[in-house]
């Protein structure tokens, strides 16, 4: 059975997302939302959800290094609460600390330039997010019968 995961990378002017494939084992970009406010980008989201047949959604949740909330550590956890209760769909926090860096550098390692990173780097912090999520938690990592 084919389950989609959507991974998402929250952010106060853009959402980057990515989806997994249909058997849970790696994370492809998406697309970018332009972030208007919570109930804009939910219910983007729920349109993206029933078109791809989600049935998780992974949210990067920014720890400080210390293990320490940060201040859009708690924008985010309102985020979620207004997810769960929009979306009929599996919510769980995951832990999203130096996703954007790990996007930026990958980005100046490809030599992208300085202009277009901001429009891919949020999508590929999502991915690195959704990615990390299925190499600890995906169904490969299930024990074999």
């Amino acid at each position: 059975m084919s389950v989609r995961i959507l991974g998402i990378d929250y952010g106060e002017k853009r959402v980057g997302l990515a989806l997994s494939d249909p058997l849970g084992i790696t994370a492809q970009p998406l697309e970018c939302i332009g972030r208007e406010n919570d109930a804009q980008v939910a219910g983007e989201i729920e349109r993206l959800i029933q078109i791809h047949n989600i049935k998780q959604v992974v949210v990067g949740m920014p720890i400080h290094l210390s293990g320490k909330d940060s201040s859009q550590t708690k924008r985010i956890r309102r985020f979620i609460l207004k997810l769960r209760k929009i979306l009929g769909t599996k919510i769980e926090a995951w832990d999203e600390r130096m996703s954007s860096a790990e996007a930026e550098r990958a980005l100046i390692d490809m030599d992208v330039r300085r202009s277009r990173r901001k429009e891919i780097r949020d999508i590929m912090a999502a991915q690195f997010i959704l990615q990390g999520y299925l190499d600890t938690k995906g169904p490969a990592k299930a024990p074999l019968p």
